[in-house]
């Protein structure tokens, strides 16, 4: 464990109060062609060495349902390992998305480590070092602590669909992955092992597939997930997104989040001529893009809040009508462990997209699933694989948890609300981020996946209510603020309890408590 980073929770859980003295009055206020990959090419490479052949008798070590970022990469990864895997994607089109397009440095350092860091070449992917934050008219820059690793560690931002398709080109290039179009239906369950897939190809046709381990990760609509896990999915809000053209953020190369009313605001580069603007609206419910209500909001409730330097451009993105609208969902990993299944990616676990960490904790769950899978000769006994692959739901937990119970909390706390306290979280949150130095390196260094360390989050999570409570209390507390000071300290916990009661507390604070980290697996390879 690093005793710098514990150190430096615990120095902003005791300081917070009191650096409220110290602060007061120091505080300051190309759009690339797509990449086109040839679908033909894919299955072509994936079969040339007859691998896939009915008359060459191979089989398929792993199924994977899904070829999105989590799919992809997995696929990749497992087929660099040696397995033989069958990758069944229903749509092989460039998916067209307005999430999963900022990478965190957490996330950048997972791709080098799967050997997947080229796939941000060529799709004009930008380059981030931080977040400039924005309140009332004031800003506060909050930069990634990169200074420890080379110089090309940072954020990456881009078109989600050219880097999607940069991914499954690489995989389909490994003799031994096969990449195809196809609906997978419903899983092969025998006597409560799931044995592989039925699915309809592209041409129609009915199919099935069997492999002694499937891995589903389907995405957030997966019509799989409940055979294997116990879906509990919020919809807190939804986005509605614009491209904003030939425009400069105030800070280059840095994500944007302006604590508007109702809910943020974001803004980021997808390529050298792009902005994007993700408008989050609370609730389940937009206004409607079609009969103008859509327009009309973003025109009046929203332009005014945002930032001077793209007021222009985003009043253009809303009269072009390019107006695109998603919901935001929440869901725990709750798996109940199957024999010859796993669940990944959004299909298993989802979060708040504000922080961007999506795609960070799926190329982590992938590191994590390859190092446990290495050592295996095979995956023919699916009793022994599954009860060893319980160790993955506990060894993915601090990138998982961290990640997760940020995203959840810094929502709640950035939303607007009329519940006084919440206001007072509000300001202390964007107060605190704006001290610097540990007070914004400490957050932001858990928001980037660079320090997967969840009790240094709830750590760092009540400094800043014991420093709402400073500015709340000193110089002269009276009654009123006493009283609104616990409210401020009752309301911080009532947000990030239930997160952390959802992650499970054990697994997400004490992993190393949980027997199943130690699970050794049931079959070594024969050197």
């Amino acid at each position: 464990m690093d005793y710098k980073y514990i150190m430096e929770g615990i120095m902003a859980f005791v300081l917070g109060f009191v650096l409220f003295y110290f602060s007061r009055g120091k505080k300051k206020a190309t759009s690339s062609a797509s990449i086109d990959v040839d679908k033909e090419k894919m299955f072509i490479k994936a079969s040339e060495n007859g691998i896939w052949s009915s008359e060459s008798g191979g089989g398929t070590d792993i199924i994977i349902v899904g070829a999105g970022v989590a799919g992809s990469a997995l696929a990749y990864t497992l087929g660099k390992e040696g397995w033989r895997v069958q990758v069944i994607e229903r749509d092989l089109n460039e998916p067209d998305r307005i999430v999963g397009e900022l990478l965190q440095p957490g996330g950048y350092l997972k791709l080098i480590e799967l050997g997947l860091e080229d796939c941000l070449n060529e799709i004009d992917a930008q380059r981030v070092f931080g977040y400039a934050l924005y309140k009332d008219g004031k800003s506060a820059k909050l930069s990634y602590p990169l200074q420890s690793f080379s110089s090309d560690v940072a954020g990456r931002s881009f078109h989600n669909g050219r880097f999607v398709q940069r991914m499954r080109e690489k995989a389909a290039s490994l003799p031994n992955v096969r990449l195809e179009q196809g609906s997978v239906t419903s899983l092969i369950e025998e006597k409560g092992t799931i044995k592989g897939v039925q699915y309809k190809s592209k041409a129609g046709q009915e199919l099935t597939a069997h492999a002694p381990l499937t891995i589903v990760c389907d995405g957030c609509f997966s019509n799989l997930r409940r055979t294997l896990c116990h879906p509990k999915v919020d919809i807190p809000s939804c986005f509605v997104g614009l491209v904003l053209e030939n425009c400069q953020l105030p800070y280059a190369n840095h994500g944007h989040i302006i604590l508007a009313d109702p809910s943020p605001i974001l803004f980021y580069p997808i390529s050298s001529t792009e902005i994007r603007c993700l408008v989050d609206v609370p609730g389940q419910k937009v206004p409607s893009v079609s009969n103008g209500e859509m327009a009309h909001y973003l025109k009046t409730v929203v332009a005014h809040q945002v930032p001077a330097e793209v007021h222009e451009a985003f009043i253009s993105a809303i009269e072009k009508g390019n107006v695109r609208t998603m919901t935001n969902r929440s869901m725990p990993a709750s798996p109940h462990p199957t024999p010859g299944a796993l669940l990944m990616g959004d299909a298993f676990n989802m979060r708040h997209p504000l922080t961007g960490g999506g795609m960070t904790v799926a190329l982590s769950d992938v590191r994590v699933l390859r190092d446990l899978l290495r050592p295996l000769d095979d995956l023919k006994d699916a009793a022994a694989l599954s009860k060893y692959l319980e160790s993955f739901y506990t060894l993915r937990k601090p990138m998982a948890s961290t990640i997760n119970t940020l995203a959840g909390a810094l929502y709640k706390v950035f939303s607007a609300s009329p519940d006084p306290a919440r206001k007072e979280m509000r300001q202390a949150c964007f107060d605190y981020l704006s001290l610097g130095g540990v007070f914004s390196n400490g957050p932001i260094s858990l928001l980037s996946g660079l320090n997967p360390r969840p009790l240094i989050l709830v750590l760092h999570f009540f400094a800043v209510a014991i420093y709402g409570v400073g500015q709340l209390l000193l110089p002269f507390p009276s009654a009123n603020r006493v009283w609104m000071a616990a409210r401020l300290i009752s309301g911080a916990a009532g947000i990030i309890f239930p997160i952390i009661k959802a992650e499970g507390v054990r697994q997400m604070l004490f992993p190393v408590t949980v027997p199943a980290y130690y699970r050794a697996p049931p079959v070594h390879k024969q050197v």
